[in-house]
């Protein structure tokens, strides 16, 4: 079966000058006999959602793994707003603006909210050099409140344990840390997942806040009904092979739907700029 072009209008009608803040380019990762990414490609815009979806084993973590610097691809390139980037840990994605939040949030849940932002990154107040160097609550404490007023998430207070508030405002501090460490990149592993619809709203809300400030936002997610809701484009893996770019406004569930299952789903209208890119044979 032959491929077609899965280039959407949206990406079509950018300036040529226009450089994707992320680019990832032919990425392909093996572990042992199975290939779990081969020759993968996309990429994301500044002021840009871009859901990234398939099912179970089709890729997705092993690709946000690669990006973030937790696995080494064997091949392919990642670009950071058009100057490619050696990431080999994680140290090295964080250096480059690339901010991942994995699905366990990791918080601690015994400490308040200011301790969870700046965790490994405390800042200290100098009186006796080298010997006395105390922790600057207040600069931390206004510099958490600018955050959060930023990303215009309330809180009860920012000195209550972690433990005591809901699964939205505990999503939204671990985005905080993020905007504090200066993100370009924001990865969002199941970000809506086991949460109430309450939370669900003020996550996906938020998800649109990072937006309108200019961050390029990948959402990794099973949750098509949350992923419609706030994408402007989705990608399609399936068998560790990009198999389709949505425009999502053009788009219905049922033709991703289709993309990730492999299913026969026809030719989709290219004048909205929907793309169709059947897999290979040997992939059905």
């Amino acid at each position: 079966m032959a491929e077609t072009s899965d280039i959407s209008s949206t990406e079509a009608a950018r300036s040529p000058s226009t450089v994707p803040v992320l680019q990832v380019k032919g990425i392909s990762k093996a572990y042992g006999a199975v290939q779990a990414l081969q020759n993968v490609d996309f990429d994301v815009y500044r002021g840009e959602v871009v859901g990234l979806v398939g099912d179970n084993g089709a890729g997705k973590s092993t690709l946000v793994k690669i990006i973030s610097g937790v696995t080494i691809a064997d091949t392919g390139e990642i670009d950071i707003e058009g100057v490619k980037v050696n990431i080999t840990i994680p140290k090295d994605a964080t250096r480059a603006g690339i901010e991942t939040v994995y699905q366990d949030l990791a918080l601690c849940d015994n400490l308040d909210v200011v301790s969870n932002l700046f965790l490994g990154r405390e800042e200290n107040t100098t009186i006796v050099p080298y010997l006395v160097q105390p922790l600057n609550e207040l600069d931390m404490e206004i510099r958490a409140s600018e955050v959060f007023r930023q990303l215009d998430v309330k809180l009860p207070s920012l000195r209550v344990p972690v433990a005591s508030l809901s699964g939205g405002q505990r999503q939204s501090i671990a985005v905080a840390k993020t905007i504090l460490r200066n993100a370009r990149v924001l990865l969002l592993d199941e970000p809506t997942a086991a949460l109430g619809v309450a939370q669900t709203r003020q996550v996906l809300a938020l998800i649109r806040r990072l937006r309108t400030q200019g961050l390029a936002v990948v959402i990794i997610s099973h949750n098509l009904a949350d992923v419609f809701e706030v994408v402007d484009r989705v990608v399609v893996l399936r068998l560790g092979r990009r198999v389709a770019v949505f425009d999502i406004a053009a788009t219905s569930q049922n033709q991703v739907v289709a993309a990730i299952t492999g299913a026969e789903f026809g030719e989709l209208s290219r004048q909205e700029g929907t793309s169709n890119h059947k897999a290979p044979e040997d992939e059905l």
